[in-house]
């Protein structure tokens, strides 16, 4: 009878432990939570306004643009050089496009860059340099969208608004254990997410999901134990919370290939032109190349190169990924006189000016290949 007493308590005591599992579960996150941690352990960014201050809006916005597609790490030095050199959205909006394209070089998906001046100059010319607080205002000016819509609104303003990016996509895949695979899974990822922003410190809260999913809830070992929400994480009660947000199976782009031209003149000037502005590194500068193509033959590429000259292929290719196909360009160089003129539509500039350019990052490769990034 005692045996049975006491197998019986323990049936009991995990049946208790279940269920209070279960209810912990079934409790909706708490802002407040998250708001009070974020309190304590907020980001200190080059773009984020310090507690008590407002936030700019010009600011916000620059580094929204900034931090589509890359890393904190990666802008923190573009945002601070350009507001040095841009600290108005008036002042970005009358530089040229070509200055301001040389200072994103490096970046990468330069069409933030294209768009980001016109939308200075959209603000400039439409709302007197002052940007308009509602999500729908935001949307209409160039190169802002959903997303950057909701971030400038909530942040900037303190909109009640959903701005949904990869960390917090991550956290809200996790707290209601969404079981669709992205891109599909964002719709109902959006519902529960509108369904936890609070009418007030919306902003702070934005930033608040965006620092949990950078730091705490990470993509691979998050720190759950950490978290303001550990008890009520669907995903972290399963014990499966690294397998989120689920995603579909990435499809690969098709090999591209294609050659560059570095012609080298002696007086120490390098032959570039600039990138149609539409397009793939539209506006950009690069050595004179090939078109990418599937299929391709490196023998018949001289046929295509800029000036007449002794032209030697470099041994080995330059790689780089682009978003939707990977590329792998032959290098040909070549040196010629001093008094050689540039092609129509080409240009030569010196070796040491070469790093001003706005050189994008393949370009960066194959000029580090021909052994001229050298300063």
């Amino acid at each position: 009878m005692r045996l049975c007493h006491i197998g019986c308590m323990r049936l009991s005591g995990a049946a208790i432990r279940k269920k209070r599992d279960a209810a912990a579960c079934a409790q909706a996150p708490d802002p407040a939570a998250l708001l009070a941690w974020y309190d304590r352990h907020r980001r200190r960014l080059p773009w984020r306004a310090a507690h008590g201050e407002l936030p700019d809006a010009y600011g916000v916005w620059l580094s929204e643009i900034m931090l589509q597609q890359t890393t904190v790490k990666a802008v923190a030095p573009y945002y601070v050089t350009f507001l040095a050199r841009w600290p108005t959205v008036e002042k970005l909006a009358a530089a040229p496009l070509d200055d301001v394209l040389k200072a994103w070089a490096g970046l990468g998906y330069y069409a933030r860059a294209r768009n980001l001046h016109a939308c200075a100059k959209a603000v400039v010319e439409q709302h007197r340099g002052r940007f308009p607080a509602s999500e729908s205002a935001l949307r209409a000016l160039p190169g802002i969208g959903a997303y950057t819509a909701a971030a400038v609104a909530a942040i900037a303003f303190d909109q009640r608004a959903v701005a949904i990016d990869g960390n917090i996509e991550r956290v809200i895949a996790r707290l209601f254990a969404v079981e669709a695979a992205l891109p599909a899974a964002k719709a109902e990822i959006g519902r529960s997410a509108e369904t936890l922003v609070p009418q007030r410190r919306p902003g702070d809260f934005t930033q608040a999901m965006m620092d949990l999913g950078a730091t705490i809830c990470t993509p691979k070992k998050p720190a759950c134990v950490l978290c303001p929400w550990m008890d009520v994480c669907a995903a972290r009660q399963r014990g499966d919370q690294e397998t989120f947000p689920r995603k579909a199976p990435k499809v690969e782009g098709r090999m591209r290939y294609g050659a560059s031209f570095v012609a080298k003149r002696a007086d120490g000037f390098v032959l570039v032109r600039s990138r149609p502005s539409k397009g793939l590194l539209g506006g950009m500068t690069e050595v004179p190349s090939t078109a990418w193509a599937h299929e391709f033959d490196p023998l018949s590429a001289l046929a295509e190169a800029p000036l007449k000259a002794k032209w030697r292929r470099l041994p080995g290719v330059v790689e780089h990924g682009f978003t939707h196909f990977p590329l792998e360009q032959a290098v040909y160089v070549a040196s010629v006189p001093a008094k050689s003129k540039a092609p129509d539509g080409m240009r030569w500039v010196a070796l040491t000016e070469l790093h001003g350019e706005a050189l994008p990052n393949v370009m960066r490769k194959v000029v580090a290949h021909a052994g001229l990034d050298r300063r």
